[in-house]
């Protein structure tokens, strides 16, 4: 590819970043620095195979996020690997899954460009979240899986790190396509996030259920605040919280999303948001249900207060 080609493409990966530590690592940008047409503002984090910061587009006045791959891991394979898959991924105009505004080399180093969110899945998680929230950003991540499923291209890395947020909680799912590149390249030294893989996954046999199954996981966390953990035998952590808000029928499709036997869960992702829609509306009416209940027990428990107060006000006059 020569230096100056600018693919144009539609979608990228937010691979799974952490806090940064000062490594002393070449190729690193600056703070502060000028890079073509971008003004470099914070780094956001790094993973195995990549390195994102914070960037202002001075051409378009706004800010984007970068995606440097780290120069170990760019080669002629990667590159034609990438080029492979923007052909695939051109199909993918969806709104749950993130664009890519571009992607080029600036200054011999592979830049992808993305709109920046303001926060990932993961870090809303550390907040409480309603049901109605909660189920809200499973039905939009089951919505841009689903419509990958149809256009037949796999996700391999889904994981809260991955699907980021922008206002009015608006979720766009990230790492489609290239993640399967990054993870390839991430194993080959050894690293992964194995934590949220199906098991056939992990041992390199992914498929449409595999992606099944890690949307379970996070849907499974987002209503029961744990993770399920190896060898995912129910009750899984959480499981009673998770009975407390969702019906049992939901639970069922949380069993069947995470089946260690890959043919036991559904299909594809398209299947599970078929069900998904349709117990989506039982979960609210009991969660409505529920806060009725309370409501009446409340207003109930104030009238039996205010007729004793009155009660014993009249007893006080006729003394």
């Amino acid at each position: 590819m020569d230096a100056t080609e600018v693919i144009t493409l539609y979608k990228t990966d937010f691979e799974s970043v952490r806090p940064v530590k000062t490594r002393g690592k070449s190729g690193m940008l600056r703070i502060r620095q000028r890079f073509d047409k971008y003004r470099i503002e914070k780094r956001l984090g790094e993973g195995g195979f990549a390195t994102i910061y914070q960037a202002y587009d001075s051409i378009e006045g706004i800010r984007v996020a970068l995606k440097i791959p780290h120069q170990e891991v760019v080669c002629d394979n990667l590159l034609k690997d990438l080029k492979n898959e923007v052909r695939v991924l051109a199909r993918l105009n969806h709104t749950h899954i993130l664009p890519l505004k571009y992607a080029a080399f600036i200054e011999n180093k592979f830049v992808i460009v993305t709109p920046l969110g303001e926060q990932t899945l993961n870090e809303r998680l550390r907040k409480r979240m309603s049901l109605e929230l909660t189920l809200n950003f499973a039905e939009q991540m089951l919505e841009a899986v689903a419509f990958a499923h149809e256009h037949r291209v796999m996700h391999c890395d889904i994981k809260p790190e991955n699907m980021i947020l922008f206002e009015n909680n608006h979720l766009r799912l990230a790492d489609f396509g290239i993640a399967k590149i990054a993870l390839r390249t991430v194993r080959s030294s050894g690293s992964g996030t194995l934590g949220y893989m199906a098991p056939e996954q992990a041992m390199g046999k992914p498929s449409f259920r595999s992606d099944v199954f890690s949307l379970g996981l996070i849907i499974y966390r987002m209503l029961a605040g744990k993770w399920p953990e190896w060898p995912y035998e129910w009750p899984l952590p959480g499981h009673r919280r998770l009975k407390q808000k969702v019906p049992a029928e939901f639970i069922e499709f949380l069993k069947k999303s995470l089946q260690v036997n890959p043919k036991k869960r559904f299909t594809d992702a398209q299947h599970m948001l078929k069900e998904f829609r349709r117990l989506k509306s039982q979960a609210l009416k009991l969660a409505a249900s529920k806060r009725a209940k309370k409501t009446t027990k409340r207003s109930g428990t104030t009238r039996k207060s205010k007729s004793r107060s009155n009660g014993v006000r009249a007893l006080r006059r006729i003394a």
